[in-house]
């Protein structure tokens, strides 16, 4: 498409002065204002600066590309800012990225969906090429610059090119955007200097595009999935050798990848209808497939733990100015006679329900990513144990559900068994339609039905007797231990079953008067508030980002959640990297809860969200001890995530 003619001159600001993104955006609204593509300055800001919530906008190269849909916008349009200093401080996927060149791209609501999505992949694509970009900054006008836009600045040949190989390629990552695209170019730029014909598919933002064929695919010699989620019809890809990398891994080893899976692939992809990606034994290709399902139903999950946070926000800030936040689940307001209070109470349950469905969307899309849609079912019932929806249709009254860790443990199992019936059952022709449709599910879904009865179940239920035993056995044992104990078990498995156990001794102990909630309620809100905001100041302490896109978007969710006692926003980190998250966050607990103990802090209610704290005695000590556990979560997990991400550049 003609990118050219989406703009202006009067809309490329050259030599632009600015501190920092926010003043480079609003110069160009101004700009689009003062043109008349745009109604409200105000209107469409607040749609760009939302956007800049979900993921950075900045690229590599020196570019960003910000961009908002607005109600406000009258005509998709784009306007472009060259920086006469570079900006550090924009959020890249490039850590070491200093903006230079913005393209803000405005975009009616009514084209959202098309133009939008096109504009930002034809110029992900372009700017992967050669020259173009060089080109773009060497422009002395903006008439200079606005034609340069759609020439093709590389020196490869215009004959057609022979090629003795063809490698396909699926792109595609957890937004769907700029990096889609630039892997795809990446891919086919790294193709033609080998002499390689890569033909790629891009599962984006707007769905599948350029699309592989079956005669295309049949005639391949290998594929790439280059994918920071799981591929989506992966049983067209049967038989074909095959590699499976992060998303971004082709913007600087195009080749290799492409020469990998021509001469030492990782393996064959398999199966007729699930078309499992089974890896050698040689290359880590078990973990690392675990690992990229747990990826996949994280990047499902998160969207779920963010619309069930919002619900209860609104809820709880609705009902704060009458006093009402901790008495919205109390049945009478279902039907008050003040029907703010009906809609509060209801929004409320409402949060509740949706956060129901956390670990059956995650559990699904483990075992989707492992075994396509053979193992969305049972992984879907895996998940619904794990939340504890089996008591509630049971009217099992006490009963203990499995969380996070039930979760990781029946989606994987959903996944693998689905994957293993699909390899292994064969059937004739006439018969084939049985197996994804009844055998599959009815033997998976037993299994799940199995292993939680009889494991799953039981050892957590066994762990919830222990803890509340070494809890209770712990009572005498002096406030500062204690409250170690206590602080510990609730940052454990935020929300999950020994959460609720340390949770049910701690209340008890403080309606007896026995034992102050102080650990409890601080322990609540560190690990929430610590990981949301390691992933805020990350930049400023390494100097780059240290989490994935993926992740920063859960921060900000988490961090906003942790102020009114909702822990469940830092789950995402603990199924993405539980070794390094839990310890952490057990850790950071017990240094705050038992540094406000210390200092005098005391709390006997049970409200540990920001409205509450006023009711503490002692609270600048509360606050210390917070200030101290959320430090030291934030601190620590930016420190060793450097670190891991050092330490594997050094091995690349």
């Amino acid at each position: 498409m003609g990118i050219r003619n989406m703009t202006h001159p009067n809309l490329v600001l050259f030599d632009v002065e600015a501190n920092n993104k926010e003043q480079v955006i609003q110069q160009l609204i101004s700009n689009l204002y003062k043109e008349g593509y745009i109604d409200s300055e105000q209107t469409f800001l607040k749609a760009v600066l939302q956007r800049e919530e979900v993921s950075p906008t900045g690229l590599e190269k020196g570019l960003a590309i910000p961009h908002g849909k607005s109600c406000a916008v009258n005509k998709a349009v784009f306007a472009v800012a060259r920086l006469r200093t570079p900006l550090e401080e924009w959020p890249s996927i490039d850590p070491g990225n200093r903006v230079q060149l913005v393209f803000l791209i405005a975009i009616p609501e009514s084209e959202a969906g098309t133009t939008h999505l096109k504009i930002l992949s034809a110029l992900s694509t372009n700017l992967m090429r050669d020259g173009y970009l060089e080109g773009l900054m060497a422009t002395e006008t903006p008439e200079q610059f606005l034609h340069l836009l759609d020439v093709d600045t590389t020196n490869e040949p215009k004959t057609e090119q022979e090629f003795t190989k063809t490698v396909i390629a699926v792109t595609a990552c957890a937004t769907g955007i700029a990096h889609t695209y630039m892997a795809a170019e990446a891919l086919e730029k790294a193709g033609r200097e080998l002499g390689v014909k890569v033909l790629v598919e891009k599962q984006g933002a707007n769905g599948i595009e350029d699309q592989l064929s079956p005669e295309v695919i049949k005639k391949a010699d290998a594929v790439i999935f280059a994918t920071d989620i799981a591929p989506k019809q992966k049983e067209r890809f049967a038989g074909k050798p095959f590699v499976q990398t992060r998303v971004a891994e082709p913007l600087r080893k195009g080749k290799e990848m492409i020469q990998k899976a021509l001469n030492n692939p990782d393996g064959v992809v398999e199966g007729v209808e699930s078309a499992e990606l089974t890896t050698s034994s040689s290359g880590g290709g078990f973990f690392r497939e675990a690992v990229q399902a747990v990826m996949t139903g994280i990047s499902y999950m998160i969207p779920v733990i963010v619309a069930a946070g919002l619900m209860m926000g609104i809820a709880k800030l609705g009902a704060m100015p009458f006093g009402l936040v901790n008495e919205l689940g109390d049945p009478k307001y279902a039907t008050h006679s003040n029907e703010l209070f009906v809609i509060l109470h209801y929004l409320d349950m409402f949060g509740g329900l949706i956060f129901k469905f956390m670990y059956p969307i995650f559990a699904a899309f483990v075992a989707y990513s492992l075994a396509d849609r053979a193992g969305l079912v049972s992984g879907f019932i895996g998940g619904a144990f794990a939340g504890g929806l089996h008591y509630t249709f049971w009217a099992v009254e006490g009963g203990i559900p499995s969380g996070f860790l039930g979760a990781l443990i029946l989606g994987l199992t959903a996944g693998y068994v689905s994957r293993f019936l699909n390899q292994k059952i064969q059937l004739s022709k006439n018969l084939q339609a049985m197996k994804p449709m009844l055998i599959i599910p009815a033997i998976s879904v037993l299994v799940i039905f199995f292993l939680n009865f009889y494991i799953v179940d039981p050892v957590f239920g066994g762990l919830n007797i222990v803890l509340r035993n070494w809890i209770e056995s712990a009572a005498g044992t002096g406030d500062v231990i204690l409250a170690a104990i206590i602080a510990s078990a609730t940052a454990f498995d935020l929300g999950g079953p020994i959460n609720k156990a340390a949770g049910a001794i701690a209340i008890g102990l403080a309606a007896d008067h026995v034992y102050p909630l102080t650990a409890r309620v601080l322990a609540i809100v560190i690990s929430p508030i610590g990981i949301g905001l390691a992933t805020v100041v990350d930049k400023y302490i390494v100097g780059r980002r240290v989490f994935d896109e993926d992740l920063r978007i859960a921060g900000n969710t988490s961090l906003l959640l942790g102020f009114i006692a909702i822990s469940e926003g830092a789950i995402p980190f603990m199924l993405r990297n539980p070794l390094i998250t839990i310890p952490i966050n057990i850790i950071g607990a017990i240094l705050g809860s038992a540094t406000a103990v210390l200092l005098g802090a005391v709390q006997w209610l049970p409200l540990p969200a920001i409205w509450g704290w006023p009711m503490v005695e002692n609270l600048w000590a509360y606050i210390v001890g917070l200030v101290v556990g959320v430090s030291f979560i934030a601190l620590t997990n930016i420190f060793v995530r450097f670190s891991i991400l050092k330490r594997k550049e050094r091995q690349a």
